[in-house]
Protein backbone atom coordinates (compact mmCIF):
# COMPACT_ATOMS: atom_id res chain seq x y z
CA UNK A 1 0.00 0.00 0.00
CA UNK A 2 1.52 3.23 -1.29
CA UNK A 3 2.32 5.93 1.57
CA UNK A 4 1.09 9.51 1.28
CA UNK A 5 2.89 12.53 1.13
CA UNK A 6 2.07 16.61 1.10
CA UNK A 7 5.32 18.53 -0.71
CA UNK A 8 4.38 22.44 -0.33
CA UNK A 9 6.14 24.49 -3.40
CA UNK A 10 6.17 20.94 -5.08
CA UNK A 11 5.53 22.58 -8.97
CA UNK A 12 9.49 23.79 -9.36
CA UNK A 13 13.20 23.33 -7.42
CA UNK A 14 13.91 21.12 -4.81
CA UNK A 15 9.66 20.88 -4.03
CA UNK A 16 9.68 18.84 -7.92
CA UNK A 17 12.93 16.84 -7.20
CA UNK A 18 11.84 16.02 -3.63
CA UNK A 19 8.21 15.44 -5.29
CA UNK A 20 10.09 12.58 -8.17
CA UNK A 21 12.35 11.27 -5.35
CA UNK A 22 9.57 10.11 -3.08
CA UNK A 23 7.03 8.81 -6.34
CA UNK A 24 10.35 6.51 -7.05
CA UNK A 25 9.57 5.50 -3.68
CA UNK A 26 6.39 4.60 -4.59
CA UNK A 27 4.79 7.08 -2.78
CA UNK A 28 1.43 9.07 -3.54
CA UNK A 29 2.35 12.57 -3.42
CA UNK A 30 0.13 15.49 -3.32
CA UNK A 31 1.58 18.54 -4.62
CA UNK A 32 0.72 21.39 -2.70
CA UNK A 33 1.14 24.44 -5.28
CA UNK A 34 0.22 27.97 -5.31
CA UNK A 35 -0.42 28.20 -8.91
CA UNK A 36 -2.57 26.07 -11.25
CA UNK A 37 -0.57 26.68 -14.32
CA UNK A 38 2.98 25.90 -12.97
CA UNK A 39 1.38 23.30 -10.95
CA UNK A 40 0.08 21.30 -13.64
CA UNK A 41 2.99 21.51 -16.11
CA UNK A 42 4.95 20.12 -12.91
CA UNK A 43 2.83 17.41 -12.16
CA UNK A 44 2.74 16.12 -16.04
CA UNK A 45 6.56 16.13 -15.59
CA UNK A 46 7.10 14.24 -12.96
CA UNK A 47 4.20 11.94 -13.71
CA UNK A 48 6.20 11.03 -16.89
CA UNK A 49 9.62 10.81 -15.25
CA UNK A 50 8.65 9.00 -12.15
CA UNK A 51 9.40 4.98 -12.46
CA UNK A 52 6.46 4.08 -9.93
CA UNK A 53 4.32 6.01 -7.17
CA UNK A 54 1.69 8.62 -8.37
CA UNK A 55 0.82 12.26 -7.64
CA UNK A 56 -2.10 14.84 -8.15
CA UNK A 57 -2.35 18.69 -7.67
CA UNK A 58 -4.32 20.09 -4.69
CA UNK A 59 -3.99 24.50 -4.96
CA UNK A 60 -2.46 25.76 -1.97
CA UNK A 61 -1.40 29.63 -1.11
CA UNK A 62 0.72 29.67 1.72
CA UNK A 63 0.11 33.67 1.48
CA UNK A 64 -3.64 33.13 2.50
CA UNK A 65 -4.85 31.28 5.77
CA UNK A 66 -8.54 30.58 3.62
CA UNK A 67 -6.65 29.02 1.01
CA UNK A 68 -4.75 26.55 3.62
CA UNK A 69 -8.14 26.26 5.44
CA UNK A 70 -9.32 25.12 2.02
CA UNK A 71 -6.57 22.80 1.24
CA UNK A 72 -6.63 21.13 4.31
CA UNK A 73 -10.18 20.60 4.17
CA UNK A 74 -10.11 18.99 0.61
CA UNK A 75 -7.11 16.66 1.79
CA UNK A 76 -9.41 15.59 4.70
CA UNK A 77 -12.11 15.08 2.45
CA UNK A 78 -10.07 12.67 0.15
CA UNK A 79 -7.77 10.81 2.15
CA UNK A 80 -7.95 9.35 5.94
CA UNK A 81 -4.27 9.92 6.93
CA UNK A 82 -0.89 11.20 5.88
CA UNK A 83 2.79 9.36 6.41
CA UNK A 84 4.25 12.24 5.38
CA UNK A 85 4.35 15.88 5.28
CA UNK A 86 7.33 18.38 3.88
CA UNK A 87 7.12 21.58 4.39
CA UNK A 88 9.43 22.53 1.20
CA UNK A 89 7.92 25.76 0.08
CA UNK A 90 9.49 29.44 0.88
CA UNK A 91 9.89 32.97 -1.00
CA UNK A 92 12.76 35.29 -0.76
CA UNK A 93 11.40 39.06 -1.21
CA UNK A 94 13.20 42.05 -2.19
CA UNK A 95 10.88 44.52 -0.81
CA UNK A 96 8.47 44.30 1.91
CA UNK A 97 5.25 42.90 1.19
CA UNK A 98 1.91 41.09 3.15
CA UNK A 99 0.19 38.60 3.08
CA UNK A 100 -3.95 38.52 2.42
CA UNK A 101 -3.83 38.35 6.32
CA UNK A 102 -1.75 41.39 6.50
CA UNK A 103 1.48 39.54 8.01
CA UNK A 104 5.17 40.45 6.37
CA UNK A 105 5.22 38.10 3.50
CA UNK A 106 8.81 36.12 4.00
CA UNK A 107 7.72 34.96 7.81
CA UNK A 108 4.14 34.62 6.77
CA UNK A 109 4.69 31.95 3.78
CA UNK A 110 7.79 30.74 5.50
CA UNK A 111 6.35 29.95 8.82
CA UNK A 112 2.92 31.18 9.61
CA UNK A 113 1.63 29.86 6.79
CA UNK A 114 3.30 26.52 7.54
CA UNK A 115 2.31 26.61 11.10
CA UNK A 116 -1.25 26.75 10.16
CA UNK A 117 -1.02 23.91 7.39
CA UNK A 118 1.15 21.55 10.02
CA UNK A 119 -1.33 22.01 13.14
CA UNK A 120 -4.47 21.36 10.21
CA UNK A 121 -3.72 18.47 9.31
CA UNK A 122 -1.60 16.85 12.00
CA UNK A 123 -4.55 14.60 13.07
CA UNK A 124 -3.88 13.38 9.50
CA UNK A 125 -0.31 12.27 10.88
CA UNK A 126 -1.31 10.69 14.37
CA UNK A 127 -3.46 8.74 12.28
CA UNK A 128 -1.14 6.88 10.24
CA UNK A 129 1.66 7.22 12.54
CA UNK A 130 4.33 6.47 12.69
CA UNK A 131 4.61 9.58 10.82
CA UNK A 132 7.21 12.22 9.62
CA UNK A 133 7.14 15.80 9.32
CA UNK A 134 10.25 17.70 7.33
CA UNK A 135 10.92 21.59 7.58
CA UNK A 136 13.35 22.85 5.31
CA UNK A 137 15.13 25.92 7.07
CA UNK A 138 18.77 27.03 6.31
CA UNK A 139 21.65 28.00 6.96
CA UNK A 140 20.99 31.13 7.15
CA UNK A 141 18.66 31.11 10.25
CA UNK A 142 22.09 31.46 12.48
CA UNK A 143 21.66 35.66 11.21
CA UNK A 144 18.11 35.16 12.59
CA UNK A 145 16.43 37.15 14.52
CA UNK A 146 13.34 37.84 15.88
CA UNK A 147 11.52 41.44 17.31
CA UNK A 148 8.35 40.37 18.50
CA UNK A 149 7.56 44.40 19.06
CA UNK A 150 7.75 44.00 15.55
CA UNK A 151 6.91 40.33 14.57
CA UNK A 152 6.08 41.90 10.92
CA UNK A 153 9.36 44.25 10.53
CA UNK A 154 7.52 47.32 9.80
CA UNK A 155 10.45 49.18 10.58
CA UNK A 156 13.92 48.48 8.62
CA UNK A 157 12.93 45.91 6.61
CA UNK A 158 15.68 43.96 4.85
CA UNK A 159 15.37 41.14 2.32
CA UNK A 160 17.56 38.69 3.86
CA UNK A 161 17.02 39.96 7.73
CA UNK A 162 13.56 38.71 6.91
CA UNK A 163 14.50 36.07 5.45
CA UNK A 164 17.14 34.72 8.27
CA UNK A 165 14.19 35.32 10.35
CA UNK A 166 11.72 32.76 8.85
CA UNK A 167 14.30 30.47 8.37
CA UNK A 168 14.89 30.55 12.26
CA UNK A 169 11.48 30.60 12.74
CA UNK A 170 11.50 27.15 11.03
CA UNK A 171 14.12 25.87 13.36
CA UNK A 172 12.10 27.17 16.62
CA UNK A 173 8.74 25.65 15.39
CA UNK A 174 10.24 22.01 14.74
CA UNK A 175 11.50 22.39 18.19
CA UNK A 176 8.64 23.33 20.09
CA UNK A 177 6.09 21.33 17.89
CA UNK A 178 9.02 17.92 18.85
CA UNK A 179 8.14 18.58 22.42
CA UNK A 180 4.22 18.53 21.77
CA UNK A 181 4.81 15.62 19.98
CA UNK A 182 6.58 13.73 22.70
CA UNK A 183 4.39 10.21 24.03
CA UNK A 184 2.80 10.18 19.71
CA UNK A 185 4.52 7.97 17.07
CA UNK A 186 5.27 11.30 14.48
CA UNK A 187 8.38 13.11 14.23
CA UNK A 188 9.82 16.61 13.15
CA UNK A 189 12.78 17.88 11.73
CA UNK A 190 14.66 19.89 10.26
CA UNK A 191 17.23 20.31 7.38
CA UNK A 192 19.51 23.11 5.94
CA UNK A 193 19.67 22.03 2.35
CA UNK A 194 22.84 23.84 1.33
CA UNK A 195 23.36 26.55 -1.15
CA UNK A 196 20.53 25.00 -4.23
CA UNK A 197 19.83 27.34 -7.57
CA UNK A 198 16.18 27.36 -7.62
CA UNK A 199 13.84 30.17 -8.83
CA UNK A 200 13.50 31.82 -5.44
CA UNK A 201 14.42 35.58 -5.79
CA UNK A 202 13.27 35.31 -9.67
CA UNK A 203 10.28 38.05 -10.37
CA UNK A 204 8.15 35.37 -12.63
CA UNK A 205 6.60 38.74 -13.88
CA UNK A 206 9.26 40.91 -14.97
CA UNK A 207 12.04 37.83 -15.32
CA UNK A 208 14.84 40.28 -12.85
CA UNK A 209 17.44 37.60 -11.63
CA UNK A 210 17.58 34.95 -14.20
CA UNK A 211 20.48 36.02 -15.50
CA UNK A 212 22.15 36.03 -12.26
CA UNK A 213 20.87 32.56 -11.28
CA UNK A 214 22.00 30.95 -14.10
CA UNK A 215 25.09 32.40 -13.41
CA UNK A 216 25.05 31.07 -9.77
CA UNK A 217 24.11 27.91 -10.77
CA UNK A 218 27.39 27.06 -11.80
CA UNK A 219 28.36 27.04 -7.99
CA UNK A 220 24.85 25.96 -6.35
CA UNK A 221 23.94 22.49 -6.09
CA UNK A 222 21.21 20.82 -8.06
CA UNK A 223 17.47 21.22 -6.66
CA UNK A 224 18.17 17.16 -6.51
CA UNK A 225 20.92 17.42 -4.67
CA UNK A 226 19.18 20.03 -2.05
CA UNK A 227 16.29 17.89 -1.84
CA UNK A 228 18.42 14.81 -0.69
CA UNK A 229 18.76 15.42 3.27
CA UNK A 230 14.98 16.18 2.96
CA UNK A 231 14.04 13.04 1.20
CA UNK A 232 16.71 11.42 3.46
CA UNK A 233 14.97 12.77 7.01
CA UNK A 234 11.41 12.00 5.22
CA UNK A 235 12.31 8.16 4.17
CA UNK A 236 15.39 6.64 5.96
CA UNK A 237 15.16 3.82 8.76
CA UNK A 238 18.44 5.44 9.91
CA UNK A 239 16.37 8.55 11.42
CA UNK A 240 13.06 6.57 12.65
CA UNK A 241 12.02 8.06 16.35
CA UNK A 242 14.40 10.80 16.00
CA UNK A 243 12.82 14.62 16.51
CA UNK A 244 13.62 17.88 16.63
CA UNK A 245 16.55 17.70 15.89
CA UNK A 246 18.51 19.71 12.45
CA UNK A 247 20.44 18.26 10.01
CA UNK A 248 22.83 19.14 7.09
CA UNK A 249 24.12 16.64 4.62
CA UNK A 250 22.07 13.88 6.27
CA UNK A 251 23.93 14.56 9.90
CA UNK A 252 22.53 16.51 12.62
CA UNK A 253 23.92 19.62 12.51
CA UNK A 254 24.81 22.69 15.18
CA UNK A 255 22.02 25.52 15.38
CA UNK A 256 22.42 29.23 16.68
CA UNK A 257 22.15 30.09 20.09
CA UNK A 258 18.58 31.45 19.56
CA UNK A 259 17.12 28.67 17.61
CA UNK A 260 17.99 26.49 20.74
CA UNK A 261 16.43 28.55 23.07
CA UNK A 262 13.33 27.04 24.32
CA UNK A 263 11.75 29.96 25.73
CA UNK A 264 11.53 32.30 22.81
CA UNK A 265 10.51 28.59 20.62
CA UNK A 266 7.17 28.69 23.23
CA UNK A 267 7.20 32.61 22.66
CA UNK A 268 7.15 32.11 19.09
CA UNK A 269 4.38 29.55 19.24
CA UNK A 270 2.05 31.49 21.51
CA UNK A 271 2.65 34.62 18.96
CA UNK A 272 2.14 32.40 15.71
CA UNK A 273 -1.27 31.39 17.40
CA UNK A 274 -2.46 34.99 18.28
CA UNK A 275 -1.52 35.74 15.19
CA UNK A 276 -3.81 33.16 13.31
CA UNK A 277 -6.92 32.65 15.60
CA UNK A 278 -9.10 35.70 14.10
CA UNK A 279 -8.95 34.64 10.93
CA UNK A 280 -8.86 30.90 11.43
Amino acid sequence: MKKTAIVTGANSGMGKATTLALMNKDYHVIMACRSQSRGQRALDEVTKQARSGSSDLYICDLSSLTSIKEFSDQVHQNFNGLDLLINNAGVILTSRQETAQGFEMQLGVNHIGHFYLTNLVLDLLQEKSPARIVNVSSGAHKAGKINFNDIHMEKGYGTFKAYSRSKLANILFTRELAKRLEGTKVTVNACHPGAVGTSMGVNRETGFGKGLLRFLGLFFLTPEQGADTAVFLATSDEVAGISGQYFYKRKPAKISKTAANDLIAQKLWTVTEMLIEPFS
